[in-house]
């Protein structure tokens, strides 16, 4: 197909309305549309203003007999944590179906590419938009590598999945106070019951009942009511 003859320039806050319009045109066409824009216009077009009076955000917008047929939204991050020198973010890039094909798509990311040249850029990187093969290969083709992937989630999704977690896996002050109850049963149970019982089962076999238990048992003294009460309890263990 014949290459159009194109305008690719910087879209001023007068393009705003014809950008955010092939938006929707992306959106319709996006097998998840809720993740690329909203599906209101004039949102869409408050929320591009936005980027542009945002720190080293650029949108540039190609024209055919001066109909928008294609938008690339980006962002001059300068050097930080993770890059040591500055990067261009390649947003979004989009265009019209009826003017794919004609050197749309390849006009528009030439006019980024001066941008990375202009800021000192070493690298360009770029997410195609949600669920667009064509954008991807057509990428690929200029060089483009893999460089990470993204993962989303709704915030109140989120929320509500933390929510449901199971308490071991977040154990909270209740959890702690229920694990230090527990402890301490267990602890009561080994050091006292089965120790004293098993003493007292012995002296009572004997006949010696009513003698002390000698102190190289380690067992205290038993007076006439604690050998009862010893007594109910051997039986009703028995």
């Amino acid at each position: 197909m014949a290459r159009a003859s194109l305008d690719v320039g910087p879209a001023s806050v007068g393009d705003l309305l014809d950008v955010a319009r092939l938006c929707l045109v992306a959106r319709a066409e996006s097998s998840t549309p809720t993740q690329l824009c909203s599906a209101d216009v004039e949102r869409v077009r408050g929320q591009l203003g936005v980027l542009l009076s945002a720190p080293g955000g650029r949108a540039l917008v190609a024209r055919h007999e001066g109909v928008a047929v294609g938008f690339l939204l980006a962002r001059v991050l300068e050097a930080g944590v993770y890059h040591d020198a500055p990067v261009l973010y390649v947003e979004a890039l989009f265009v019209d179906p009826g003017f794919r094909r004609r050197g749309a798509g390849h006009a528009l990311l030439g006019a980024a590419a001066e941008i990375a040249v202009e800021v000192g850029a070493d690298e360009v990187y770029s997410v195609p938009l949600p669920g667009s093969r064509g954008v991807q290969r057509f990428l690929l083709r200029l060089g483009f590598a893999p460089a990470a992937a993204h993962r989303v989630v709704q915030t109140q999704t989120l929320v509500r999945r933390l929510e449901g977690e199971p308490v071991a896996a977040r154990r909270g002050p209740r959890g702690i106070e229920d694990l230090i109850a527990r402890r301490r049963k267990a602890r009561i149970e080994t050091h006292s019951g089965p120790v004293d019982l098993r003493e007292l089962q012995a002296r009572l076999r004997q006949g010696s009942a009513a003698s002390p238990v000698t102190p190289a048992s380690g067992v205290p003294a038993v007076d006439a009511e604690a050998r009862t009460r010893a007594r109910r309890r051997l039986t009703s263990a028995g």
